[in-house]
């Protein structure tokens, strides 16, 4: 399960950017990762007070429809297997669960105050699935859950597989992918490029700087627009 990692240092600094501005960087150091990479639905952010969360990802899928086909020792191997799956590799993690129950996604939550207990004891700072979430006010300190939705039971559900690749709402994610997610959604950002990402959110900022400072000027109109845009072009 070797997988590239990046300098503390560098996810250091990613923490301290939301995840608009790294969508923003990584069009300019990876324009060809403009039309994806990227979370493109809604999902429901549970926390939107944490800061943002930065780590590797550790997939899986789940099912809540009907109880699992396994049963007995076959069923006990799965949930070991998928538990030590989550607690391996290299930390921080990110928990990335596609639900396979089609259009009932949600049917029931693998994710409440237990879960979110467990998974951020074994390295997880949060979660990313388009399943649903539960007990809000009981899960564990300063874990988030971005999820499809919240509801009340977790039915049937189970893990049904583990280590694999999912798509998260338009976000294809495979096992030990650099994840960064907030209340805006997620993106994964190549590890080649990551340590490029906080110079380029800081020259958009520049840029974008000198067109809102220009809009809030008095007597603002689209010749002093036209001026901010070529100043801002400017900038590098």
């Amino acid at each position: 399960m070797d997988h590239p990692v990046v300098d503390q240092s560098i996810l250091d600094e990613l923490r301290t950017l939301d995840t608009p501005t790294v969508c923003n960087a990584l069009e300019v150091v990876v324009p060809d990762r403009r039309g994806f990479g990227y979370t493109i639905k809604p999902l429901v952010c549970t926390r939107p007070d944490l800061p943002p969360m930065v780590g590797y990802a550790r997939t899986a899928t789940i099912s809540a429809i009907k109880p699992s086909e396994k049963r007995g020792k076959e069923a006990r191997e799965i949930q070991d297997g998928y538990y030590a799956y989550m607690a391996s590799g290299p930390n921080p993690t990110i928990t990335v669960i596609h639900d396979l129950d089609g259009d009932q996604q949600g049917y029931g939550a693998f994710w409440g105050e237990v879960n979110t207990n467990v998974h951020k004891g074994l390295g997880s700072l949060g979660l990313i699935t388009d399943g649903s979430v539960r007990d809000l006010p009981d899960v564990a300190e300063g874990f988030q859950m971005i999820a499809g939705s919240v509801g009340p039971s977790h039915a049937f559900v189970h893990p049904v597989g583990f280590n694999v690749d999912v798509n998260i709402h338009g976000m294809a994610v495979s096992h030990g992918d650099l994840i960064h997610a907030d209340q805006h959604g997620a993106v994964v950002i190549p590890v080649d490029v990551a340590g490029q990402v906080r110079a380029a959110a800081e020259a958009v900022a520049r840029k974008e700087a000198v067109v809102i400072k220009a809009s809030q000027q008095p007597g603002f109109d689209m010749d002093a627009l036209r001026k901010a845009w070529g100043d801002a072009a400017e900038i590098h």
